[in-house]
């Protein structure tokens, strides 16, 4: 983290498990606004079990984590959503609802137990869906949404929230490749505007492009963060994923290509 960024969201010598298996152990990091961390590791690594630890939804097996200097396990959960907004890797619509109703969720936190939604507040809930491609479709029933159409509209339920830490598990899944780019840009905006974003990839080329920082979790314990720039290498990655990883220079950049290798 720049030492010139306040922190607004810690984690403290945290360990976090399941089924007795310790997935990520005394995790210690801290973002502040101004940046994008992006947590990379294969499936089961503990992406998602972090994310929603993290989230405060599920309890650390040790430690803390910390929200502007506040213990989430603490908190009231209404102020952790005013500050705090998770985007989860799976939704289920159930009932039916209009792209607009349902992007207009973020707004509950800020919104008293007996008030409405104000025109300030449906203001935020169509350009949220303006910014991921959504304006035309507010009236239409969820139900009619493609898989990718809704994951955008996740997206616009969480923009709505306007926290200033962003917890996003897999924000690209579904998304085709430019709607892909389009999500990561629009985060990385919200960061040059001040806000936090931790952000659970598959796609270890998109952290190359927006992270500043990247968590890599190895799923037994072990983890590695670092800048962009310094923690990612063939080395680190091939162990990561298990597969041999190669760099290709790109533009003024690389990108990390799986050769298909079985590593050792």
């Amino acid at each position: 983290m720049s030492a010139n960024a306040p922190t607004l969201f810690a984690c403290n010598n945290v360990r976090i498990e399941v089924s007795g298996r310790t997935l990520v152990d005394a995790l210690d990091f801290e973002v502040g606004r101004g940046e994008l961390l992006a947590v990379l590791g294969q499936n089961g690594s503990g992406k998602t079990l972090t994310m929603h630890t993290l989230a405060g939804l599920r309890p650390v097996s040790q430690g803390q984590v910390l929200l502007d200097g506040q213990n989430v396990a603490a908190s009231n959960r209404r102020n952790i959503a005013r500050q705090l907004a998770l985007l989860p890797q799976h939704i289920d619509d159930i009932f039916p609802a209009t792209v607009l109703d349902t992007a207009m969720i973020g707004r509950h936190p800020h919104i008293g137990r007996f008030q409405w939604e104000s025109a300030n507040d449906f203001d935020i809930g169509r350009a949220a869906l303006a910014s991921v491609d959504l304006g035309g479709l507010a009236r239409r029933d969820v139900l009619t949404l493609s898989g990718g159409e809704r994951r955008r509209l996740a997206i616009a339920q969480v923009l709505t929230q306007q926290p200033d830490v962003y917890l996003l598990d897999e924000p690209t899944n579904h998304l085709d490749p430019q709607h892909q780019l389009d999500t990561l840009r629009l985060f990385r905006e919200k960061v040059d505007n001040g806000a936090a974003v931790i952000a659970s990839l598959h796609d270890v080329n998109l952290a190359v492009r927006y992270a500043d920082r990247c968590l890599l979790l190895y799923g037994d314990g072990r983890w590695d963060i670092g800048t962009t720039e310094n923690v990612l290498d063939e080395k680190r990655l091939s162990e990561l994923y298990a597969t041999c990883m190669e760099s290709v220079a790109w533009r003024s950049s690389r990108l990390f290509i799986a050769s298909g290798d079985v590593t050792s």
